[in-house]
């Protein structure tokens, strides 16, 4: 799912961010070769506040700065991983069972691209309940998957 890079920058990150108490939910490397942006999600089991962010930017800063992952200018950008949040491992689909997923994925059963509720993950794979029935999608072939955000407007009030 990641890139020799972003798995090189994740995994550079991982022992400061458990210091922290924030989880590093992924690492994205987008734009031109020459200056490109550094994208990373964070996130807490309560969420991610501005003071979160703006500590987690700094600390960010300051190690990518250390490692100078890319000759030249970059960008770096600290977020929360949002309501379409990305799925990197197992347990990032165990933890959001009962939501549902959109994965892309290598062709697996004749198919690439998936939307269904997250059933489970264990081991090397992840269940997904597709139109009402089962697929066990193996890990390895996930090149890419997120939550699908929905909202409850049901509770909004009107003014």
């Amino acid at each position: 799912m990641l890139s020799k890079k972003e798995q090189q920058l994740l995994d550079a990150l991982a022992p400061r961010a458990e210091r922290e108490g924030v989880e590093v939910v992924t690492v994205e490397v987008a734009g031109a070769k020459k200056a490109p942006t550094i994208r990373v999600f964070i996130d807490t089991p309560d969420g991610v506040s501005f003071d979160e962010l703006s500590s987690a930017q700094a600390w960010i800063n300051d190690l990518m700065d250390e490692l100078d992952p890319f000759p030249g200018a970059y960008t770096l950008e600290v977020s929360s991983p949002g309501i379409d949040r990305p799925l990197r491992t197992v347990e990032h689909f165990a933890r959001f069972a009962g939501d549902t997923a959109v994965l892309k994925t290598q062709p697996v059963d004749g198919r690439s691209s998936w939307t269904g509720t997250i059933v489970g993950a264990e081991g090397d794979a992840v269940t997904l309940d597709v139109d009402g029935a089962e697929v066990r999608i193996p890990m390895n072939t996930i090149k890419r998957a997120h939550l699908k955000g929905t909202i409850d407007f049901s509770s909004q009030t009107s003014i």
